[in-house]
């Protein structure tokens, strides 16, 4: 029997993700050992014998180091910053980790929602200043969730607000496979029809050149003054400083952003300051169970490696 193919975790990964990654990988494939690089010097060392790579990103002066390299197993789902055209063209096979995170961001996604709608902001506001002072909120129920890119995340956060009663709209590229949760689906072209009609929409869709600025002002000025909009997807799918502008002149009701133009978010913007918006730190898809949900993807991916089964990947990308 052949030996394994030598596989790492780039050093990128934190110690806690990499150790955990290990663990879970090691337990499904016991033949196997996963070497965890912890600085930039070990990663150089490993990548030209490597033929598996579990990473955040690939550079290309690595992967002009990769001499052996076949599988990359991306830790995140979006992989705008790879070359796919340079993976296609060596034939190394890329995929992602799309679905690890679709439970804790839908959760978050919920919690943006409830936030807004219960004012919860207001309420913390008042604790936070001492101050005994009635107010109102409204409900859930019955409002409108657009969600920009029905894909495994967009599916969950379809789920949970219909699960809570609101009326669920879709854009999506493939029309043929709509998750039941969802009561319309629309084809991107009608973006500023979702935007009209929705009370909540949520930006879920990968960052591409398609997407890139999806939302500016003209977009901003459709959703209007009762809407919100929600960021769990790459900063770059919001022109931002329309969206500041948006907010400050309540062309928008809020914003709940957890991804960024810049990250980390400098502390000179502007969005740090605004009353009516919620900010954090591009944690939404972290749960104790994200490591082994990602694990699990690559242990099938591994296995399809190893069997020669080009057909048994998911989330292949290349």
């Amino acid at each position: 029997m052949a030996p394994p193919p030598e596989t790492f975790v780039h050093h990128q990964a934190t110690e806690e993700q990499a150790t955990r990654l290990k663990t879970e990988i090691e337990a499904a494939i016991p033949e196997l050992t996963v070497r965890l690089a912890r600085t930039p010097a070990e990663t150089e060392e490993l990548i030209p014998t490597a033929r598996v790579l579990l990473t955040f990103r690939l550079p290309e002066e690595l992967l002009d180091r990769a001499e052996n390299l076949e599988l990359v197993q991306a830790l995140s789902a979006g992989v705008d910053s790879y070359d796919l055209d340079r993976l296609r063209e060596e034939g190394i096979r890329l995929t992602n980790a799309s679905g690890s995170h679709a439970e804790p961001i839908g959760e978050q996604v919920l919690g943006y929602m409830l936030l807004f709608e219960r004012d919860l902001l207001g309420g913390l506001d008042r604790k936070r200043r001492g101050v005994w002072e009635r107010y109102s909120g409204g409900e859930l129920l019955g409002k409108t969730l657009g969600v920009v890119g029905v894909g495994a995340i967009g599916t969950r956060i379809a789920e949970l607000g219909s699960a809570l009663g609101m009326s669920v709209l879709g854009i999506k590229r493939d029309l043929d496979d709509v998750p039941d949760a969802v009561d319309e689906i629309l084809p991107p072209a009608e973006l500023h029809t979702v935007l009209h009609r929705s009370d909540y929409v949520v930006l879920a869709c990968p960052l591409t050149d398609a997407t890139r600025e999806l939302i500016g002002a003209e977009e901003l000025g459709t959703l209007g003054t009762d809407g919100v909009l929600i960021n769990v997807a790459r900063g770059g799918v919001v022109d931002q400083d329309a969206l500041v502008t948006a907010l400050q002149q309540r062309r928008i009701r809020g914003a709940a952003l957890d991804v960024f133009e810049e990250e980390p978010l400098p502390g000179t913007s502007t969005l740090w300051d605004l009353s009516n918006v919620v900010v954090t730190p591009h944690m939404a898809g972290v749960s104790p169970a994200y490591h082994a949900r990602k694990a699990e993807i690559f242990v099938r991916n591994y296995r399809a490696f190893v069997d020669g089964d080009e057909d048994g990947y998911v989330n292949r990308v290349v």
